[in-house]
C-alpha cells in the first residue's frame, strides 16, 4: 500500500494498492512454518511497485504484521530456519509447564496478557531445548525481522513486544520477573522502540533491488497490525468500542491504563499496548478464520461457494438460531471447519445447520454474539461505557456481520475503514515525517474528514432481541 497524507488545506488521506502477494504457510517434517523468504520477496516487489507507481521513492516505509511469532538469528545475523507458525501444535501442553513455574494469576498480574496457547512465552517454552534457540544471538518478532533485512538495524517495536507476555504494561518495558522466573534471556531481544521512532534506512542493496533512490527511512509504526488498525478507528471521543476484524476478531476498548484485576484475568482479557501510550483492552476471538476455513473446505470438496451469494443466502436464513463458542480450541487448527461447526452445534443440542448458507449464518451469528459478550465484559471490567461500536478491517466489508453485530449489541455499528491497519501505519509514518500534526484524536479527525464509513442501526423486533439476550446469558 502507498499512502498519500497531508492535513493542510482540506486534508489528504488516500491509499493506493500497488502490490499484493500471498502468504502461504508450509508444513515440513511435521511443523507448520511461515515462508518468510517468500514474504520478504513480496515486500521487495511491493517497494519496487511503489516507486514505479509514484515515479519516486517513498518518503518513509513502515512494516506491520501479525503478533507473537519470531525469527532467530545467529551471531552473524543469519536466520536459523523458517519461523514457526503460531497455529503449529508445538505449544500444546506448554501453558501447563509454564504455569507450574509461574502461576497464571502471577503471569497475568505482571503482563496483563490473556491466555492464548500460542503466546510467545509458550513458544519459547516449546523451543527451550532446540538447537536453534541454543545457537541464537538475536530474536526478532516478524515485523522487526523484515525491518532488519531492509535496514540492517535491529529493534523490537513496543506494540508487538506487548504480545509476547514479557512486557509489563504499566512500565511499558520488559518484565524481569517473568523473564527471570521462566529462564528467558532478555538479551536475545533488540532494544525497544515505539511507533514513530526511526528504524533505519533502506540498505544500498535493497535500494538497488527495488530501483529506488535513497535515502529512504524506515519508521517504526504500530507493528502489531491490530495496533495500527485501532489507531485508524475513526472515532470521536472515548465512548466507543472496536472490533478489528479479519482472521481474528479483536474486540474491546481503548484505555489509558491496563486492567490487571483477577476478574479481568478470569474473563480472558488482554492489555496490549497501542499508539500514543494507549492500552488495547480486548479479547481475541477466533474471527472470520471460521468462515475462511469453511470456504476452503467446500472448495477442496468440489463445491466452491461464491462469497457474495453465500452471504446473501445466509441473510435469508431465519436467525438467530445456532451458536457455537467462537473461542473453542477445536476451531484453531486448519481442517474441515464445516464438520467441526456442525459437530459443535450437535453437541449443544437441537438440529444442527446443514447447508453452506445455514453453516455460514451459524458462524456469523456466533461471531456477533462473541463481539457482544466481549464489549459488555470490557465495559463492566474497565468501568468505561460506550455508545458506538466501530468495526474496522476486512470484516467491515461483510454487511451481514456488521448488521448482526449491531443487532446483538443493541448499539449502532460504524463500519470502516477496511484497510485500517494500512491507514494506521501510514498515519504514524506521516506524523513522524511532519506531513501531519497532532495526537491520536487529530489523526482520527483526518480519517473522519476524508473517509466515509457505513453506519448500521440495530434492527429486529422484541422477540429477536430477547433471543440475543437469552443467547448472551448462556455461558
Amino acid at each position: 500500500m502507498v499512502g498519500h497524507v497531508s492535513d493542510r488545506g482540506a486534508g489528504t488521506l488516500r491509499l493506493d494498492e500497488v502490490h499484493r502477494f500471498p502468504n502461504r504457510p508450509v508444513r515440513t517434517a511435521g511443523t507448520l512454518h511461515w515462508d518468510v523468504l517468500s514474504l520478504y520477496a513480496g515486500v521487495l516487489d511491493g517497494l519496487r511497485a511503489a516507486g514505479s507507481a509514484a515515479g519516486r521513492a517513498p518518503a518513509s516505509v513502515g512494516i506491520d504484521t501479525w503478533a507473537v511469532d519470531y525469527g532467530l538469528l545467529d551471531a552473524s545475523g543469519a536466520l536459523l530456519g523458517n519461523p514457526v507458525h503460531y497455529r503449529d501444535a508445538r505449544t500444546e501442553g506448554q501453558a501447563e509447564k509454564v504455569g507450574a513455574v509461574l502461576g497464571p494469576d502471577a503471569l497475568y498480574a505482571a503482563t496483563g496478557l490473556q491466555y492464548l496457547p500460542f503466546n510467545t512465552v509458550y513458544q519459547l517454552s516449546a523451543a527451550r531445548d532446540t538447537a536453534a534457540l541454543r545457537a541464537a544471538s538475536r530474536l526478532l518478532l516478524m515485523p522487526d525481522l523484515i525491518a532488519y533485512w531492509l535496514t540492517g538495524e535491529a529493534g523490537t517495536e513496543l506494540t508487538n513486544a506487548s504480545t509476547t507476555q514479557l512486557i509489563d504494561p504499566r512500565s511499558r518495558d520488559w518484565s524481569p520477573l517473568v523473564a527471570g522466573t521462566l529462564g528467558i534471556d532478555l538479551g536475545l531481544f533488540a532494544p525497544l522502540r515505539g511507533p514513530g521512532d526511526p528504524a533505519g534506512e533502506l540498505l544500498p542493496e535493497v535500494l538497488a533491488e527495488t530501483r529506488l533512490s535513497g535515502p529512504v527511512p524506515v519508521t517504526a509504526v504500530g507493528s502489531h497490525d491490530t495496533a495500527s488498525a485501532v489507531a485508524a478507528v475513526p472515532a470521536a471521543g472515548d465512548r466507543f468500542a472496536y472490533v478489528a476484524t479479519g482472521t481474528w476478531s479483536l474486540a474491546g476498548l481503548e484505555l489509558d491504563a491496563p486492567v490487571l484485576t483477577e476478574e479481568s484475568r478470569r474473563a480472558n482479557f488482554t492489555n496490549e499496548l497501542g499508539v500514543d501510550g494507549t492500552v488495547r483492552y480486548l479479547r481475541n476471538i477466533m474471527g472470520l478464520w471460521l468462515l475462511q476455513e469453511c470456504l476452503r473446505t467446500w472448495e477442496s470438496e468440489g463445491a466452491p461457494q461464491r462469497l457474495d451469494r453465500l452471504l446473501a443466502e445466509a441473510a435469508e436464513v431465519p436467525g438467530p438460531r445456532w451458536y457455537v463458542d467462537a473461542d473453542d480450541p477445536a476451531f484453531l487448527a486448519p481442517g474441515d471447519m464445516p464438520a467441526r461447526v456442525v459437530d459443535a452445534c450437535r453437541r449443544a443440542g437441537g438440529e444442527p445447520p446443514r447447508t453452506p448458507a445455514e453453516i455460514t449464518r451459524c458462524v456469523l451469528d456466533s461471531l456477533a454474539l462473541a463481539h457482544r459478550r466481549a464489549i459488555e465484559d470490557a465495559q463492566r471490567l474497565s468501568g468505561r461505557a460506550v455508545d458506538t461500536v466501530h468495526i474496522v478491517g476486512g470484516g467491515a466489508h461483510n454487511a451481514l456481520l456488521c448488521q448482526l453485530t449491531a443487532d446483538a449489541c443493541g448499539l449502532p455499528v460504524v463500519a470502516g475503514p477496511a484497510e485500517a491497519a494500512a491507514l494506521g501505519n501510514v498515519l504514524v509514518q506521516a506524523r513522524a515525517a511532519g506531513a501531519v500534526r497532532g495526537d491520536l484524536s487529530d489523526l482520527r479527525a483526518l480519517l473522519r474528514a476524508t473517509l466515509a464509513p457505513r453506519r448500521y442501526e440495530p434492527t429486529g423486533d422484541g422477540r429477536a432481541r430477547r433471543e440475543w439476550d437469552r443467547a448472551a446469558a448462556r455461558r
